[in-house]
């Protein structure tokens, strides 16, 4: 039951005034009000008290006959049902862009007029949606309101919140009708369908050059400034992107919090993480323009195509040597430093290279990770299993030029050769 209270708003009578015109008068100012008996808030309606209880009791009446999902209000379900059936009555009449709801439509005709009607009144920032504004302000508060009840995490949006739960539960519910690909959050569908359409809506204005996605292009601009504002108090490294640096600091941390679910390998970047996956899901989405082959990463497209042009853009400053990639120049740099940073741990020894060190680190575990799909046999390194491979195809590859003999395997070509030596001597 709620309280219902009536205002009456005349408070003293008029001598010249009839008694009748009175009573007409006390009934137009009679105003009926309705208060919640749980938090005490009032409203002028009886029906917006009704859907405002529900706020308390989680009463959802109006069920989606599609999918399921339960709302409290009868116009959510109507929104709601238009994502099932595609409907978009709400169209911009400058660029034809249609929307399921008007206040999608209001919010985005901001765009063509450059409305940014919510403002910051301690930094002065401008916003075209009040939600913007109010996430903003917890920049200013530290305020984080929405809590994990699984892991405990604090969000200071609501929705940020929503995606993070489904790294617990692996919900992905936004799929791509073009190759069927699942996202946790709508908008990485978004610009995901991008890669399949090309479209690049945002355009830098110093360059002209376009991008899928403003995060690029803020990240480009960067180019053209050379401003990178945020630094790391540790090596004072800087980053033109706060996503960089929190990523970088794992380095230092040796934090590794994103993990792969299908083999359980970790990695300190979210853009490795996805880059790895490629190898169970066989992806390869990136194209090389000459000679078609397809690779797993945009830059491993690009460094491939200098087999086909013969650029080596990283040269060392010291032998005037030159390379394909950075790595491979910095760890050529190494030849001349004399720098071993990668340490094992068991026994001290020390490497120019981590492949190197993880090489050597097999001989203390026993591990084998290669095997040859023919016999079985093991090994603790592809080039040892790529050797052995040899001796099942019966290529001999390394040849004496003394005698013209042929070896499969180089070490037993020079063993042959010194031998030949110490005849001969």
């Amino acid at each position: 039951m709620a309280n219902v209270f009536c205002e009456d708003k005349d408070e003293f009578k008029m001598p010249s005034e009839s008694s009748d015109s009175l009573d007409s008068k006390k009934k137009e100012t009679k105003k009926i009000t309705y208060q919640c008996q749980i938090c005490n808030k009032i409203f002028s309606k009886k029906y917006r008290l009704s859907l405002h209880t529900r706020t308390h009791t989680g009463e959802k009446p109006y069920s989606c006959d599609i999918c399921g999902k339960s709302f409290s209000v009868k116009g959510n379900l109507t929104i709601h049902k238009r994502f099932h059936t595609g409907e978009k009555p709400h169209g911009c009449v400058i660029c034809g862009k249609s929307f399921s709801h008007v206040s999608h439509l209001s919010r985005h005709k901001r765009i063509h007029t450059g409305e940014k009607p919510y403002h910051c009144d301690i930094c002065g920032d401008s916003f075209s949606q009040k939600y913007q504004l109010d996430v903003h302000m917890h920049n200013h508060t530290g305020e984080k309101p929405y809590h994990c009840d699984i892991c405990g995490k604090s969000f200071s949006q609501k929705q940020t919140l929503t995606a993070h739960k489904r790294i617990h539960t692996g919900e992905k519910p936004y799929q791509c009708d073009i190759c069927g690909k699942s996202f946790s959050v709508k908008f990485n569908l978004t610009v995901h369908r991008r890669f399949h359409t090309g479209e690049k809506p945002y355009d830098c204005e110093i360059c002209g050059k376009t991008f899928s996605h403003i995060s690029h292009l803020s990240k480009h601009k960067g180019v053209h400034t050379g401003e990178r504002q945020y630094h790391c108090e540790i090596c004072g490294n800087s980053f033109s992107r706060r996503q960089r640096l929190i990523e970088h600091r794992h380095t230092h941390t040796g934090e590794k919090p994103y993990h792969c679910d299908v083999c359980g390998k970790s990695f300190s970047q979210n853009g490795n993480l996805a880059t790895h996956k490629r190898i169970h899901t066989g992806v390869n989405p990136y194209h090389c323009d000459i000679c078609g082959k397809s690779l797993s990463t945009r830059t491993y497209v690009t460094v491939h195509k200098r087999i086909h042009t013969g650029e080596k853009p990283f040269q060392c400053d010291t032998c005037g040597k030159s390379f394909t990639q950075n790595g491979e120049l910095v760890s050529h740099k190494r030849i001349h430093t004399g720098e071993r940073p990668y340490h094992c741990e068991i026994c001290n020894k020390s490497f120019s290279q981590r492949h190197h060190l993880t090489k050597h680190k097999r001989i203390h575990t026993g591990e084998k990770p290669y095997h040859c799909d023919i016999c079985g046999k093991s090994f603790s390194g592809a080039s040892n299993l790529t050797k052995h491979k040899l001796t099942h195809a019966g290529e001999k590859p390394y040849h004496c030029d003394i005698c013209g003999k042929s070896f499969s395997e180089r070490y037993v070509l020079t063993k042959h050769q010194c031998r030949i030596e110490t005849i001969s001597l």
